[in-house]
């Protein structure tokens, strides 16, 4: 025997072999179909008898193996079905002539055969015949498996004949020696009368019946037939036939342990014998015993009337283990003879399957190992194929995974060995694909990035080489890249850096002629193919979605805010809403991207490949909005640390946007890479709400740009720096350009402005503005640009906050404007009580070029389209700065009384700058000032009435500090009195010009020497005011003199006495107060005044007679009494009076 039955199993032992045939030319189809029903009927239960016969089918059987049918019955041809096509009577004899052909190659071991005819009708068919079956068509044959059955039946009654011929002892008759093929020769010449022969014959014939039992459904009987057999056959050293009659007892004792078979296949049969008790199914664990039959209570037809005679337990069954040894031991009977190959085979198989169900997977891998080796003749390609698969299933029956892939991987590449002329590569790949599960690999790459890597790596590649090679030669090239992306993505870690440049190499060379995509391919046999993002190709370590520009953010209005607060809890804080909410940061972020804006999200990636890595087409994957992303291109060098990769796109629609993932194209392979699925990747969040469009403003302005980048203390951003360089109290105007760069119309606008924290006091507006004009041009429609002007006033304090000059004296300082020699004059030093002792380096004497820097924030907020709608709007900040270089200073402060309704006001300029400056007050002349020159100017003012001026808001507040109450009203006071002087200097070299301020140079004593007094007093002579110029008189003629009161405080004053005294002043210092011989008084020299109420006036008269021409000045003094005593001494200014004698007309 050649050919092995590689399925073969302990059951098939008691089955009948049938052999079912075409006879002529049969369509597979129709063939198969009609195979089919027949082998449905496989077992049919004995008439008159609780047996069951049992039958096995095959459509193809070598001849060769059925000379073997003495040796084991089972493997004899007993039945043979012939199905044929005949279309007409002429035909018919032909046909029938080849069903006899067909019946002689089996003929010498058949018990019975059947033809079936289809297509033949008339009066052929009408003859009854027992072994031919008529059926118009293939469809029209209900009676197949009727007839089937009775066939079946005859081959039972030729069975129990054979059965009972043999087993009847007839001692006169010689009994025949049953022989193999190749022992015939072996026996010529033997002596047929010794004792050893007749044991020999005997145990032979023994061991035959035992098969005839097992096969007729009387099992017990056969396992006391296969015993005797053993004893006999051992006793002469027959040990191929005692191996054989081993085996039939192991499958005898197989057969009675598993009911259900020991094939494995799904609804295995299971077959019921009469000498089966019913608690048989029970009795396959280890250990158990079986009934002892007594050879002696076997009758002809194998029933035993009396079941009290079986008595005891024995070993006619053999026990689980005791199988497994008796397998053993006739395995290694078969392996003395090399033409027993086939046998020893078939037996390791049979054995494997039992041990499979017994769960001894060690033993049963040594009954595979020695399979293995078993040498049969040469084999033929498909011989080999199939002999290396069965082998691969049995291992993976016994669970020897890696086992069962390796000879399954041996299988596959006998499909395509060189020495097969059409090789079967797709066999070879089939067979491939199933040898994955054993090697711990899956074509799914999420498999592969659970967990640490499962399998031998060098395996895996190879096995996915053979895969990509495999595939190739099937001509499909997108399976090759499939196969080559999988093993590039799943076993980079393991390459080599030159298999590295050799696999994408490769992979190149693939996609240029088919390139990868994200889908599903479907494999030969039905089963579909997962795509393999290269999600390693680059590796992504970070996702963090971007927020806009500080410029382009939108922001909440607070009146619609406020409607949106969640007022779910009425706690402050409550540890369930934080948990949730901390749940909910996980995912969505706080911050929104706009419709029709470009936004951004940065990935840190890494190139682990040895060479640069090209990323064509990187883009980014989302769901939820309408997204248009803007795929980006991107070169890695080689083995590159953690790189930023921004990817940009576009929202097309509002709602909740979710950033899935990302694409690219790498190598040819274009991937779908999703978040979820990538390992150890860090984000803060992954979805954000899209709002509705807004404008975008876009501003550009007269200056240039700053290097300076501001650091506002609130966090502000600002998007354009600029920066401007002004003396102190210059103005200059700021032109901005508002264009409207976005698609939506700009139809609100807010101005505000902030200065940032500076050490620096700023007197007036900073920065002022007119936001009509430019709301005038509104709504501003896409790509329309308006103007909006801002006036910048630096204003700083001019003060000199030091002594920094030496002390001006009246020789060395010339004075605009005014005289020095007047003996009134009253010098003021601001703040020299606050000079520090050990002034700090910066403020060295001297240093009076120091530049201040001012900076301030412009902010921009607004809003239009359908953004506006929703309540949200935008904030363009325009950063500022301003580097204030000193103009003058004034270093020292005085006033001159003039009259009681005016004074002088003496400021010591000094200028600071590098260029000639000029300045001057409103009404005076200007003064010029080389760089570094100090001088002095004098300005004569009207004093002011402070007490007219109006509250301060601060000063009707409830709670105001008095202190601040003061300062306020200093101030305001401040400013009152400069905008009257209105100081203003020019560099006529640069064309600048400017103001200067005095605010901060006035302390109290000057406010009170500009102040008017509240005792208002007025002299008059003859009805004229003397404030201004000298009053004119003639010698001799008496001169009216009146002084008037006026009270403008709360309370009553006076009385009050006044004294004139006439005086010259020679110019010299001296004044001559004796004119007793000039002046002469009509009436008394002392004028008296009543008490004056609130409100009041009061005037007292007197007359003086000048008796020489001359100046003469009177010196009016108040009487030292208790009412001039108890007010102050500002009170009582009254204005010198120049009376001037001239010739009396003739």
């Amino acid at each position: 025997m050649s050919v092995p039955d590689y399925m073969q199993c302990a059951e098939d032992h008691q089955t009948l072999l049938v052999v079912v045939q075409p006879v002529g030319i049969v369509s597979e189809e129709n063939f198969f179909k009609i195979y089919k029903r027949i082998s449905s009927v496989s077992q049919i239960s004995v008439r008159d008898s609780q047996r069951v016969l049992c039958i096995r089918y095959r459509h193809h059987y070598p001849p060769e193996n059925n000379e073997w049918g003495d040796f084991q019955t089972h493997r004899k041809v007993v039945g043979l079905i012939t199905i044929t096509d005949c279309f007409s009577a002429k035909d018919w004899p032909q046909t029938f002539e080849k069903f006899h052909v067909q019946k002689e190659i089996y003929g010498s071991t058949l018990y019975d055969s059947r033809l079936f005819v289809f297509g033949l009708q008339g009066e052929t068919t009408e003859q009854p015949r027992t072994d031919v079956a008529f059926y118009p068509n293939y469809e029209d044959c209900q009676t197949v498996e009727k007839r089937i059955e009775d066939f079946i039946e005859s081959l039972f009654i030729v069975l129990e004949s054979k059965r009972l011929d043999r087993a009847t002892d007839k001692s006169g008759d010689k009994i025949p020696l049953l022989c193999v093929p190749f022992e015939k020769k072996d026996f010529v010449g033997l002596d047929t009368d010794s004792r050893h022969y007749r044991k020999r014959c005997q145990g032979r014939m023994r061991k035959h019946v035992g098969d005839l039992c097992l096969q007729a459904g009387m099992l017990h009987d056969s396992l006391v037939h296969y015993h005797m057999s053993v004893e006999l056959l051992r006793s002469v050293n027959d040990f191929l036939w005692l191996g054989a009659a081993l085996e039939g007892l192991c499958s005898a004792s197989v057969i009675y342990h598993y009911p259900g078979g020991t094939g494995g296949k799904t609804g295995a049969r299971r077959f019921q014998s009469s000498s089966l008790p019913a608690e048989a199914a029970n009795r396959h664990r280890p250990g158990a015993q079986e009934v002892l039959i007594d050879p002696g209570a076997l009758t002809t037809n194998g029933i035993n009337p009396d079941t009290s005679a079986e008595i005891g337990r024995a070993k006619n069954c053999l026990s689980p283990e005791d199988i497994i040894d008796k397998y053993k031991e006739a395995i290694s009977y078969y392996s003395k003879y090399k033409n027993a190959g086939v046998i020893e085979l078939e037996a390791c198989v049979k054995a494997v399957r039992v041990l499979a169900i017994q769960k001894r997977s060690m033993e049963a891998s040594e009954f595979l190992q020695n399979a293995v080796y078993i040498n049969l003749r040469q084999l033929s390609e498909e011989e080999k194929i199939q002999r290396y698969s069965i082998l691969s299933e049995l291992y993976e029956l016994i669970g020897f995974h890696r086992k069962s892939a390796f000879f399954k991987r041996v299988a596959a590449m006998q499909c395509v060995a060189p020495s097969i002329s059409e090789p079967g590569w797709r066999a070879c790949y089939k067979l491939l694909l199933e040898t994955l599960p054993g090697y711990s690999l899956s074509l799914d790459p999420e498999d592969f990035s659970k967990g640490t890597h499962r399998g031998w790596a060098a395996v895996q590649m190879r096995l996915l080489h053979e895969l990509v090679y495999a595939s190739r030669r099937m001509g499909n090239p997108a399976l090759s890249v499939r196969h080559l992306s999988f093993l590039l993505q799943t076993m980079l870690d393991f390459l080599s850096d030159q298999e590295k440049k050799d696999v994408t190499q490769s992979l190149e060379n693939y996609t240029c002629k088919c390139p990868g995509t994200m889908e599903l391919l479907t494999l030969p046999g039905g089963p579909t193919l997962p795509p393999v993002p290269f999600t390693k190709l680059p590796i992504v370590r970070r996702v963090k979605l971007l927020n806009l520009p500080a410029s382009l953010r939108p922001q909440k209005m607070k009146s619609l805010l406020g409607q949106n607060v969640s007022t779910k809890s009425p706690f402050i804080y409550s540890p369930i809403i934080a948990h949730n909410r901390g749940e909910e940061r996980n995912k969505k972020i706080d911050f929104q991207w706009v419709q029709g804006d470009v936004c951004e999200v940065q990935l840190m990636v890494y190139n682990p490949m040895p060479f640069e890595l090209r990323v064509e087409n990187m883009g980014l994957l989302t769901s939820g909005v309408e997204f248009e992303s803007l795929p980006a291109a991107l070169s890695l060098p080689a083995e590159s640390g953690l790189y930023p990769v921004t990817l940009v796109g576009v929202p097309q629609t509002t709602g909740t946007i979710t950033v899935n993932g990302y694409h690219t194209t790498v190598f040819g392979v274009f991937s779908d890479c999703l978040l979820d699925n990538l390992p150890g990747v860090k984000t803060s969040g992954s979805t954000v709400e899209v709002i509705p469009a807004l404008p975008r403003l876009q501003i550009s302005t007269s200056l240039p740009r700053s290097a300076h980048s501001l650091q506002p203390s609130s966090g502000d951003e600002t998007s354009t720096n600029v920066s401007v360089q002004l003396y102190n109290g210059e103005t200059q105007q700021l032109v901005i350009k508002l264009e409207n760069i976005g698609m939506e119309p700009l139809e609100k606008l807010e101005v505000t402005s902030k200065i940032l924290t500076t050490k620096e006091k700023l007197y007036g507006d900073f920065l002022s503005w007119n936001l009509e004009e430019t709301l005038a041009q509104f709504p501003l429609q896409p790509g329309k640009v308006a103007t909006f002007v801002v006036n910048i006033k630096v204003k700083l304090d001019f003060s000199c906050q030091e002594n920094l000059l030496q002390d001006l004296s009246d020789d060395g300082i010339s004075v605009s404007g005014f005289p020095l020699c007047s003996p009134f004059r009253q010098v003021v030093r601001p703040r020299v009580e606050s000079k520090p002792v050990n002034p700090p380096e910066g403020s060295k004497p001297g240093d009076l070029s120091h530049v201040k820097t001012l900076e301030a924030i412009l902010n921009f907020k607004y809003s239009g389209g359908p953004g506006h709608v929703e309540g949200y709007y935008r904030n363009l900040s325009l950063g500022l700065h301003v580097e204030a270089e000193p103009s003058v200073f004034f270093t020292r402060v005085s006033t001159l009384p003039a009259t009681s309704r005016q004074c002088h006001l003496l400021l010591d300029v000094f200028n600071s700058t590098e260029h000639e400056l000029t300045i001057r007050a409103r009404g005076n002349e200007e003064l010029i000032l080389h760089a570094g020159e100090y001088q002095r100017m004098a300005i004569q003012v009207d004093k002011f009435n402070f007490e007219s001026f109006p509250e301060s808001p601060g000063e009707k507040g409830q709670f105001a500090n008095p202190k601040q109450l003061e300062e306020e009203r200093q101030e305001a006071r401040g400013l009152e009195i400069d905008s009257k002087l209105d100081v203003h200097w020019r560099i006529p070299s640069l064309k600048r010009t400017g103001e200067a301020s005095v605010e901060g140079l006035l302390n109290q004593l000057v406010l009170e020497h500009l102040q008017l007094a509240p005792l208002q007093w007025d002299v008059l002579v003859d009805g004229q005011p003397c404030d201004c110029e000298a009053a004119a008189c003639r010698v001799g003629d008496p001169v009216r003199l009146e002084v008037r009161l006026t009270n403008r405080s709360p309370c009553s004053v006076g009385p009050f006495a006044l004294t004139v005294a006439p005086f010259q002043d020679h110019q010299n210092g001296v004044h001559n107060y004796d004119l007793h011989d000039a002046v002469s008084f009509v009436g008394s020299s002392t004028f008296y005044l009543d008490a004056v109420q609130p409100a009041g006036r009061s005037a007292c008269l007197g007359a003086l007679l000048f008796l020489y021409t001359g100046d003469f000045f009177l010196h009016i003094r108040f009487h030292q009494d208790s009412a001039s005593k108890e007010l102050p001494p500002s009170w009582f200014c009254l204005p010198s009076v120049h009376v001037r004698a001239l010739e009396a007309q003739a």
